[in-house]
């Protein structure tokens, strides 16, 4: 990531924690004022995407990138029946991985002939 990138990244939360709108203007005001020289093409591209995304959810997001698999996701429970769908985790919780068997067990070991 580059600098101008980090800048106008910073500028940007930095605009969002106190409330003011994001928009390429004060961003390249808030790097300005940091003493940071940056394109002028990256404010307005920070601005469009704080515009079409929402930085709460970019923030909490940040580690779940792109890239195969990995991410688990648990629905939220319905709005009626909420004892049905607190009960179910209860029951999954109580699932217990089977232990697996070391080599030892099996009759194999790193020094069979």
């Amino acid at each position: 990531m580059s600098i101008s990138e980090l800048a106008c990244s910073y500028a940007a939360l930095i605009l969002h924690d106190d409330g003011i709108p994001v928009t390429a203007e004060k961003i390249a005001t808030v790097v300005k004022s940091a003493n940071v020289n940056v394109e002028s093409y990256w404010p307005s591209l920070f601005a469009k995407l704080c515009e079409k995304r929402n930085i709460e959810d970019l923030i909490m997001n940040v580690g779940t990138g792109g890239g195969g698999g990995g991410a688990v996701t648990v629905a939220a429970p319905a709005a009626s029946g909420g004892a049905a769908a607190s009960a179910a985790p209860a029951a999954e919780e109580k699932k217990e991985e089977p232990k697996e068997e070391s080599d030892d067990e099996m009759g194999f070991s790193l020094f069979d002939d």
